[in-house]
């Protein structure tokens, strides 16, 4: 069976963790979503490029989520979100593609 690649497994949780807090307007369930996709993007991160590295991605997927929220008063919620989740899908393909 072939994978989903961990970059859109990432940015999916992102994604997703907000669809899902804001169309069911319960923020829990939405942050299930996003620490379930966070999950298993760091499984397969640590499988492909090693503990050390996995963790730095996963801290950067926190961070991600972290900083939509101040960039969303910038330029929007949704806008603040595809651009995270776009720079956590990009920096998971720089560092896989270096392992």
């Amino acid at each position: 069976m072939a994978r989903v690649p961990t970059g859109v497994v990432a940015a999916g949780g992102l994604v997703g963790g907000y669809a899902v807090a804001r169309w069911t307007e319960k923020r829990p369930l939405g942050g299930a979503a996003l620490a379930v996709a966070g999950g298993v993007a760091a499984r397969q991160w640590a499988g492909k490029v090693g503990a050390p590295k996995a963790a730095a991605l996963t801290g950067l997927y926190i961070a991600a989520f972290g900083g939509s929220h101040p960039l969303a008063k910038k330029i929007g919620a949704w806008p603040s979100v595809f651009a995270v989740a776009g720079g956590m899908a990009l920096a998971s393909w720089v560092v896989e593609s270096r392992a």
